[in-house]
């Protein structure tokens, strides 16, 4: 939560301002941004509808579809406890994980939309983290599906094929995203057993 306040104070006021501002006015715009943060939904807490026909951009934009519905659950509820969790010696921990996921994804619109605009700057704050990633993984595939199978040729991801942006960076991040799931369960938070990754759709 300081992260989430911190980001908005950085958007809305400087320092100055809040400490001139009457603490109930502050406090007053302070919660009516995390009422509308709070309210607005993320994508992908279903898998978006089905491209109608088929087409390589619309296949890999389902592709990404999957990512992030198996992302937005597998990241869904997760506590300061679970962020820290994971192996002592070596490796990432769910959030580093989730910071890694996050680059995947950026580079992935990277390389679909060369005019996409872009920040790459680490971000602390869990929730920010989990819907930036989320939009960009929508961002993508609404890209993808507004594409041309001619215009697949131009993609490139670091000067190779498309094909290495499937099996690197798409299949990195799903690869990623079950490593979450595993971490989160060996934490004691495992995640909503209603997920349904073949209809998209997660049980009440």
């Amino acid at each position: 939560m300081e992260g989430l306040f911190n980001s908005i104070k950085k958007l809305i006021l400087t320092d100055t301002e809040v400490s001139h501002m009457k603490k109930p006015l502050f406090l007053i715009i302070f919660l009516f941004l995390i009422t509308g943060l709070s309210a607005q939904e993320l994508p992908y807490k279903s898998i978006m509808a089905a491209p109608d026909g088929y087409s390589m951009p619309k296949v890999i934009a389902r592709m990404v579809d999957g990512l992030g519905y198996r992302f937005y659950w597998a990241t869904e509820g997760l506590g300061e406890r679970d962020l820290v969790f994971g192996p002592k010696e070596e490796g990432r921990n769910i959030k580093q994980t989730m910071d890694h996921i996050y680059s995947l994804s950026l580079m992935v619109l990277q390389s679909v939309d060369a005019n996409a605009k872009l920040d790459f700057a680490p971000i602390e704050d869990y929730e920010l983290l989990r819907a930036k990633t989320l939009n960009t993984l929508q961002a993508t595939s609404v890209k993808l599906r507004s594409m041309a199978d001619e215009e697949m040729k131009d993609i490139s991801f670091r000067g190779m094929p498309l094909w290495n942006l499937i099996n690197g960076p798409i299949s990195d991040a799903i690869y990623h995203t079950g490593q979450i799931v595993v971490l989160r369960r060996m934490s004691g938070n495992p995640m909503n057993p209603k997920v349904n990754v073949l209809t998209g759709v997660t049980g009440n």
